[in-house]
C-alpha cells in the first residue's frame, strides 16, 4: 500500500525544504543557487502569519538564483540574462497565459510593468517556487538549449512530478498538468539592491503590512 507522505505534494514539500537548508548545486550555464539565508527572516511564526521578508541583491550576479521563504514557500529571485530577456516574447504562441491575464497570479501592478517578463525590473525575476499543478517545486532549467522534454527548450522550470513546464518568466506552456502561471508575490523596491517580498509598493511606508 502507498505511503500517504509519498504524494507528489508532500514529495514536493520534502524537497523544497531540502533545498532551502543547502546549497543548491549549479544548474544550467552559470545559473546557481545562493544559500538560504535564515537571519534574512523573520520567526517561523511571523512568517506563517504573512510578515514581510527582506532580501538583499547586492551580490546576486547575472546567472544566481536566490532563494528565501515567506509564508511557508520558497521564493525565487534570478537575475535573467539578456538572453534570456530577448527569448521570452518568442515564447507567446507556446504559452497558455502569455500576457498574464489570470489576474491571480500576479499582482496587478506587475502585469502593468510588463505582462511577458512579469517582473518590476527586467532583469529581476520574483516567483513562488510551487507548480500550480499539485504543489511540487520545479527544478530551474535555465540554458538555451534542446532538453529531453523540449527540443526548442529556451530556459525556464521543468517540475519533475508531472511534467509541467514553465519560461523564465515563470509562464506555463501548454499541453501541461499545471493550470495557471507560477506565483509572483507582492513585493517592491526598497531601494536599488533591497527587495521587500510580501508588501506592495503602495504599502511600502507600512512595511509590516501583510
Amino acid at each position: 500500500m502507498a505511503n500517504q507522505g509519498d504524494s507528489p505534494v508532500n514529495e514536493g514539500r520534502r524537497r523544497f525544504l531540502t533545498t532551502t537548508t543547502a546549497v543548491v548545486g549549479a544548474v544550467g550555464a552559470g545559473f546557481a543557487a545562493v544559500p538560504f539565508i535564515k537571519s534574512w527572516n523573520p520567526s517561523a511564526r511571523a512568517k506563517l502569519a504573512g510578515a514581510p521578508v527582506t532580501a538583499d541583491i547586492t551580490g546576486l550576479v547575472e546567472g544566481q538564483r536566490l532563494i528565501l521563504e515567506w509564508r511557508g514557500q520558497p521564493i525565487w529571485i534570478v537575475k535573467r540574462s539578456q538572453a534570456i530577456l530577448t527569448a521570452l516574447p518568442t515564447l507567446d504562441g507556446r504559452l497558455r497565459d502569455p500576457k498574464s491575464d489570470n489576474a491571480d497570479q500576479q499582482p496587478d501592478y506587475i502585469k502593468k510593468a510588463n505582462p511577458e517578463l512579469r517582473s518590476l525590473k527586467p532583469e529581476i525575476s520574483v516567483l513562488v517556487g510551487l507548480c500550480t499543478h499539485l504543489g511540487c517545486s520545479p527544478e530551474l532549467k535555465a540554458e538555451i538549449r534542446p532538453e529531453p522534454f523540449d527540443p526548442e527548450w529556451k530556459g525556464g522550470y521543468f517540475c519533475p512530478c508531472h511534467k509541467s513546464r514553465f519560461d523564465m518568466a515563470g509562464r506555463v506552456f501548454q499541453g501541461v498538468p499545471a493550470p495557471t502561471n507560477l506565483k509572483v508575490p507582492p513585493h517592491y523596491y526598497e531601494n536599488d539592491t533591497t527587495i521587500i517580498i510580501g508588501v506592495d509598493p503602495s504599502s511600502s511606508n507600512s512595511a509590516g503590512a501583510a
